[in-house]
This record gives structure tokens, sequence and C-alpha cells, in this order.
């Protein structure tokens, strides 16, 4: 996987996220410091994704893999809503439907010169295998995506890793299942 966070940006409403998270908690402090020199006052300002790539970095090392998924649940969120704002997604969107439109909002969101972010792998009626592309945490797209596959209301849904760039792979891949 090319690591290469040279010109990538993301909408501020990711770093908005982290922050409204740790709100009036002990370790806002930090990551506020880590975000202070950047415009959050619009949403869809971009901030540099290296950014948020060390933020995501200090609450999985500094407060525990737990709290990033949570984080990733919340960005889940915001990209829900903007999906749906953007009529990316019916009403009651499909699996494969809020995948697709993953990719797609990834690619308004984040301005990537090498146009890297999300890729959907295989598909198919109980299954969706999902391939990241850019940087951003492993352990927060767990609850990303976890949070994603829930608003399709499927039976059950489990996220898991089925490849891992911190294991050797090339790419972090994660298979999205239900009954």
């Amino acid at each position: 996987m090319d690591n290469c966070t040279k010109d990538v940006t993301l909408a501020a409403a990711f770093i908005s996220d982290i922050l409204t998270l740790y709100n009036g908690k002990s370790d806002q402090a930090a990551l506020k410091q880590m975000a202070a020199k950047y415009d959050l006052s619009n949403p869809m300002n971009q901030v540099p994704i290296q950014v948020y790539n060390d933020m995501c970095q200090w609450v999985e090392s500094e407060i525990g893999e737990a709290n990033t998924r949570l984080i990733g649940k919340k960005i889940g969120e915001t990209a829900y809503q903007s999906m749906a704002a953007q009529k990316m997604i019916s009403e009651n969107p499909t699996p494969i439907e809020a995948m697709e439109a993953l990719v797609k909002v990834a690619s308004i969101m984040i301005q990537d010169p090498k146009n890297r972010g999300w890729e959907i792998a295989e598909t198919d009626s109980k299954h969706i295998i999902m391939r990241r592309t850019q940087t951003f945490n492993s352990t927060l797209q767990l609850g990303l995506l976890e949070g994603l596959i829930r608003k399709t209301k499927v039976f059950s849904p489990q996220v898991s890793y089925l490849k891992q760039v911190s294991e050797g792979d090339e790419f972090d891949e994660y298979k999205i299942a239900w009954l």
C-alpha cells in the first residue's frame, strides 16, 4: 500500500467528530492541540490527513482500541449523514448500496491526488469485502464499517479482518457479513 500522505486532505468534519467524542474529557486537550492550527468552523474545510491519522493513532495508543472503534462509529454516522443528504443512498439502503456510497463519500471528503480510499473487492448476497487503500487507521475502520452496515438493518452484522497491513498484507481487507 502506498502510505504517502503528501497533498492528501480530508474534511474537517472528521477532525470535529474526534474532538466531539472527547468534549469535556481530559484527553480532549491533547487532541485539540493536534488540530489547533486548522479551521474547523466549516465541516468541508480541508485538513491534512496526517493530522487525522496522528489523532487516531494517539487515541489508539493512549486510550485504547475500543475508543478508536468508537471514533469509527462516529465517523460512520457523519459519512452516513453525508450519503443521505447527497441522496447517494435510499431511505432503507442495502449493504451494497451503503458500501458503494462509502466509496463515493470517501472520494468527495478526502482529496487525494492518487484517488485512494476504499474499493469493493467482492460482493454476494451475504457479505461484502472492502479494501482500504488510504492510510486510515485500520482499527477505526472496523467501527466505521460496523456502524454503516448496522444502518442497513441487516440481521446479525459482523465486520472482521481478512487481510491486514500490520500482518504483512499489501492492503487491509474487511469482510462485512450478515445473516
